[in-house]
């Protein structure tokens, strides 16, 4: 891949003299390397890996071993300089952990994917396994019904309502000016009208 661009506030580094952290206690599975480099063959190299002053990887040990694979000779990099040395382990510990605490709305993202995947997009580049899709393209009504997550055809305007009675004034509202409406709560899609 010769198309790898630096982006601002970053440069590019050679690979080689990138050092991984020796203490990174987060792992990356071969198979979610594999994802990376799906991720960066498809979309670029679009988040630059964090280094220290002494060229020592501190966020992006994942993104490092999938620019391996890909064989490339230079990757994006934001020095982070003027961190301790404690600072910047606790940063190793904090950059993965805080990922992990961000969660979905799966109605919104159902959508997303619903729409994606209409547009022929290819989803497996997105890190969800097979069976997480397959769940995701689809949304269980309150009768438990298991339906498309959206009809092919139609476009879709979300509103946030306080409560029970703005979600049915909203309704009553579209509903009498024509437009086919569903409503929507965290236990899935309700059809009605």
């Amino acid at each position: 891949m010769s198309d790898i661009q630096s982006y601002p506030g970053s440069k590019m580094v050679t690979l080689s003299s990138l050092r991984p952290y020796g203490n990174n206690s987060r792992t990356h599975s071969q198979s979610q390397i594999n994802q990376i480099v799906a991720s960066i063959r498809e979309f670029g190299f679009t988040n630059p890996i964090l280094i220290a002053d002494d060229m020592t990887i501190v966020a992006g040990h994942g993104r490092f071993l999938a620019a391996e694979v890909l064989g490339l000779d230079k990757v994006p990099c934001v020095k982070l300089s003027g961190l301790s040395e404690t600072k910047r382990r606790a940063y190793v510990i904090a950059d993965n952990k805080l990922a992990e605490q961000a969660g979905w709305d799966k109605e919104l993202l159902s959508l997303e994917l619903g729409s994606l995947d209409r547009s022929d997009f290819n989803l497996e580049v997105l890190g969800f396994s097979e069976k997480e899709l397959a769940k995701l393209l689809q949304v269980e009504t309150d009768e438990g019904d298991v339906v498309p997550a959206t009809d092919p055809d139609e476009l879709a305007v979300i509103a946030t309502c306080a409560n029970a009675e703005e979600q049915q004034a909203a309704y009553d509202l579209l509903a009498a000016n024509g437009y086919t409406c569903r409503t929507a709560s965290l236990k899935g899609v309700v059809e009605r009208g």
